[in-house]
């Protein structure tokens, strides 16, 4: 015959002894029909084998002094699984009697069971077998089915009331010994009607226990299929990292061809900032002798203003008289109305002058690429009209402060209007001669503002101008400090995140390299082409590259 496991037998020894040990500890407390203290019997003897069933293949624990074989690690461990069994724990360990690992097991068997919890709290652990693991060995009967088969009769229990003192018993020094003499009974002891009853109690329980095992395989199955997988998944991922490091090979290979690449860009980028510093020096010199006609210019212009500012003044004090009296002031308002729809009809008509000012330069830019000599003339003047710009806007900002206090004292005087009214009815008489003379007054200030308006006009025409210019010039200087600068080609390991829409790279959303400004960005970023100074073909840009490079080409227009 073939030799049995020890291993097994010792399991189904135990199981056994556990099945007698709850069966006889719930008839004879039903027939019993009070709560169980300490000192009753078959309660002591259950503790007894559950203390076997525990620690049957437990691994022992190596310390500085002595091994360690104890059933309180893998129970400790419930509390991290079972949130409700904190509370045991931190009661065991207050205990101020237990000095053991082996007492702070016993007083928290007791605790479960006086909380008819001891199922459920072995159910987590038992569910848990990688943690485990790390208490017992792989034959041990908490890993096997033995243990669950143990922990679904001790559901049996939940109809066992027990009050228990643990604080006075020492937990620590008691010797475990199972008293086999108590389940050792006759057969005539068996045949009585109330023990009929109970065990067709205890019948229905452990239906109900082999259901709830039933269900506890079907968990089992779940999780080894949820195994499987995780382990297919896990071969993907192998796959997909194999395809990645050669696709890293063949992104090195290509940093390669890039560097030797950008080496080249480098030495004409050096060779063309030496042509344009001599450039730059020229233009410098050409710029210092057009300065002094500029500042009689300026002089001139800050002598009109100052014209105007004084005349401006006189129409503010006659405003600010003719403010007190209720019918100039309507006259007033509609005469500003009137204004503001010729401003934004003016307005209308300068930005159909601008779309037929772009228009024309395009048309002069496609006359105008191949002359050189024509281009350099325009930067003097550019220089010159720049000045002229700052000049203008400062007359302009001047003239919109006065608009803006003129705007506030009417304002003033509308909530001054109500106050004055009845004066200005009692001297409507007498004023009736000062009006004909402030209508008069105020035709001369309509001429007036008519040739501000007109003067307005040109001020903005020559503004437009000269911002086009300025922007033109704007654009030189950053092209010219860009070459000084030189191109700065990111490696690929720096970068994680494209640059513009900042979302991390991947196999599906590949890196790529601007031509222009050296930055790495994905695919949708950078699916823009165009011809670069160094690279007479088209080539790839990103998207802020390619809108600046358009925005110079349109600037570089006349």
């Amino acid at each position: 015959m073939a030799t049995k496991d020890p291993t097994a037998v010792e399991r189904a020894n135990l199981l056994n002894m556990a099945k007698l040990s709850i069966k006889g500890l719930i008839e004879s407390a039903l027939s019993f029909g009070r709560t169980l203290d300490s000192d009753y019997p078959p309660l002591q003897q259950f503790f007894v084998v559950m203390e076997h069933c525990l620690k049957h293949g437990l691994k022992v624990r190596k310390s500085f002094l002595s091994y360690n074989k104890t059933i309180w690690g893998p129970l400790e461990l419930v509390e991290k699984l079972y949130p409700e069994a904190e509370e045991i724990g931190a009661s065991v360990r207050d205990l101020p009697g237990l000095k053991t690992p082996l007492g702070r097991a016993r007083a928290w068997l007791r605790l479960a069971l006086m909380q008819k919890k001891m199922a459920d709290y072995l159910r987590c652990l038992i569910i848990q077998r990688d943690l485990l693991s790390e208490f017992y060995e792989y034959h041990a009967l908490m890993m096997e089915e033995e243990g669950a088969v143990i922990v679904g009769l001790l559901v049996g229990l939940n109809v066992i009331d027990a009050n228990l003192c643990v604080k006075g018993e020492d937990l620590d020094s008691q010797v475990g010994v199972i008293d086999f003499s108590m389940y050792l009974k006759n057969e005539e002891d068996i045949g009585n009607k109330e023990r009929n009853v109970q065990i067709a109690a205890i019948l229905d329980q452990k239906n109900y226990v082999e259901e709830l095992n039933r269900q506890l395989n079907s968990t089992v199955s779940s999780l080894h299929s949820r195994v499987d997988s995780l382990e297919k998944s896990n071969t993907k991922l192998i796959e997909e990292l194999a395809i990645a490091k050669n696709n890293i090979i063949k992104l090195q290979e290509e940093n390669h061809q890039l560097r030797s690449e950008n080496k080249l860009i480098l030495m004409k980028t050096q060779q063309h900032l030496e042509v344009t510093k001599v450039d730059v020096e020229t233009e410098l010199q050409t710029y210092k002798h057009s300065r002094q006609g500029l500042d009689e210019m300026y002089n001139e212009a800050r002598r009109q203003l100052r014209d105007e500012s004084q005349l401006r003044q006189d129409v503010e004090n006659e405003l600010a008289v003719q403010v007190s009296m209720k019918h100039e002031i309507e006259l007033a308002m509609k005469l500003l109305e009137k204004d503001i729809h010729e401003k934004q009809d003016t307005l209308i008509g300068l930005r159909q002058q601008l779309e037929e000012v772009k228009a024309i330069n395009i048309e002069m830019y496609q006359k105008l690429q191949g002359s050189e000599d024509g281009l350099k003339e325009k930067n003097e003047i550019i220089a010159r009209l720049e000045e002229k710009t700052n000049k203008i806007t400062a007359a302009m900002r001047q003239l919109e402060q006065r608009l803006q206090q003129a705007e506030k004292a009417q304002m003033e005087a509308e909530d001054e209007d109500e106050k004055y009214l009845q004066e200005c009815l009692s001297k409507s008489d007498s004023l009736q001669k000062q009006i004909s003379q402030k209508e008069k007054q105020l035709v001369q200030l309509e001429t007036d503002l008519k040739i501000e308006k007109e003067w307005r006009q040109t001020l903005q025409e020559d503004l437009q101008k000269e911002k086009d210019a300025l922007s033109h010039l704007r654009n030189e200087t950053q092209q010219i400090i860009s070459l000084k600068k030189g191109l700065v080609w990111l490696k690929d390991k720096e970068a994680t995140h494209c640059k513009l829409c900042e979302k991390e790279f991947s196999l599906s959303k590949r890196k790529h390299h601007c031509r222009n400004c050296g930055e790495i960005f994905c695919n949708a970023c950078s699916d823009n082409e165009l011809p670069l100074p160094s690279s007479p073909k088209p080539v790839r840009v990103c998207d802020s590259c390619h809108a600046l490079l358009i925005q110079r080409c349109s600037s570089n227009l006349p």
